[in-house]
């Protein structure tokens, strides 16, 4: 499983946390930016370049950090194929990707700790897609969301 990891200047210290978690549990991490600690850097920017991740193939899961994790989300699911998901506890987490098959986990820095962040994200690797019908049916809905209002 490769799973790209961004943040921005909000996020940056919980998204160098995370990498060494992950790594520390042999999953193949790569940091989408930013490289050092700029209070100029916007959440938009690293958000795209977590789903561009995704949607170019580069990796199979996505997260993404900033202050509060909403920018984040909101600009990550402008991304065609991209189903981001804002969580900040192991229910919400478990059912994004169980029920709504979530392919980028954002996380709000300011708001879980480092040991919380953890669990969020152990809980989010581990759960997959249900498939039930339900939430096939559903999902297909959401996607075809993408391409309303086009033409």
């Amino acid at each position: 499983m490769r799973i790209a990891v961004g943040s921005d200047h909000a996020g940056y210290h919980l998204k160098a946390h995370l990498l060494q978690w992950l790594a520390a549990r042999g999953l193949e991490a790569q940091d989408v930016g930013p490289e050092t600690l700029d209070p100029r850097d916007d959440y938009p920017d690293f958000a795209r370049a977590v789903a561009e991740s995704l949607q170019q193939g580069k990796s199979d899961l996505g997260i993404m950090i900033c202050s509060t994790g909403v920018g984040s989300c909101i600009a990550a699911n402008k991304v065609r194929g991209v189903r981001a998901a804002l969580c900040h506890d192991t229910f919400s987490a478990r059912q994004s990707r169980a029920h709504n098959d979530a392919n980028v986990l954002c996380l709000g820095a300011n708001i879980v700790g480092r040991g919380l962040a953890e669990e969020i994200v152990g809980v989010w690797l581990e759960a997959c897609f249900s498939g039930e019908p339900r939430h096939c049916r559903r999902l297909e809905k959401v996607m075809k969301l993408e391409g309303a209002g086009e033409g």
